[in-house]
């Protein structure tokens, strides 16, 4: 019987090639996200590429009403689900605290911090239940160290570093492996979104250097997956070599 992965934020960046990485290794895979049409178009390149069953589900994770609407209502053939991948996240802005706007603010900890809580919250019971279960939180070395104009952006990060483990402590009797995936720079829409659609400022923070791609991201999940039952990869900061701290980088002259 294949397993099950359950991926949230799957429309786009590291969501998107975490689910095509899992695919291509024949899990069955429920994708996340509110864009339907994107969530549409990855279920058909799952399916036609690798074969595997999808199951897309369009909610927003802010929203504890919906995330239970979907997840706790699975059809049977999905209620065993394997490996959860807490992914939905999101920058928006990079102001210091004095200039910051609340509704910034409040997307960032809606979706960073409750978001993984309340999908955590829905799917684990079963996992509880089957003593069993494989969850990855994609934090970030934002939730390391904190960079300038980034507090609360940061600050959600450390709540999921916090909250990472947490889990591990509450879920060890029940031999439910917990992962944190802490990626640096990664080209995807993350700076797009924090630039709030300024792409001109969003290529500049990779430029000068060659930055994470959504699939090495993609890549470290899987190996930590991949282990042996007894082996739980706990902790895992992946970085672009020419990256040192959440600002601090060693960039080539034009």
């Amino acid at each position: 019987m294949k397993k099950i992965a359950l991926i949230t934020g799957a429309t786009s960046g590291l969501g998107k090639a975490i689910a095509l990485r899992l695919g291509k290794e024949g899990y069955n895979l429920i994708i996340t996200g509110r864009r339907k049409d994107k969530l549409e178009e990855l279920d058909k390149e799952i399916s036609i590429n690798y074969g595997s069953t999808v199951l897309p589900l369009c909610f927003d994770v802010r929203k504890y009403d919906e995330v239970e609407a979907a997840l706790g209502n699975l059809p049977e053939k999905w209620k065993n689900i394997d490996v959860l991948v807490n992914n939905a996240g999101l920058a928006v802005g990079l102001d210091p605290i004095y200039k910051g706007e609340v509704d910034d603010w409040e997307r960032m900890i809606d979706t960073n911090v409750k978001g993984l809580l309340y999908v955590t919250r829905v799917v684990t019971p079963a996992m509880v239940e089957r003593c069993s279960g494989h969850i990855i939180n994609i934090g970030s070395i934002a939730g390391k160290a904190v960079y300038p104009n980034g507090a609360v952006y940061c600050a959600t990060k450390y709540a999921v570093n916090a909250l990472h483990q947490g889990m591990r402590m509450d879920l060890l009797p029940y031999n439910i492996r917990v992962t944190q995936i802490c990626p640096g720079a990664v080209e995807t829409e993350f700076s797009l979104v924090r630039f709030k659609g300024d792409k001109g400022r969003a290529d500049q923070v990779y430029t000068g250097y060659e930055n994470l791609v959504a699939d090495d991201i993609a890549e470290s999940v899987y190996f930590a997956i991949s282990q042996p039952t007894h082996v739980d990869i706990q902790d895992m900061l992946v970085m672009p070599t020419a990256q040192a701290t959440g600002n601090m980088f060693h960039k080539k002259e034009k």
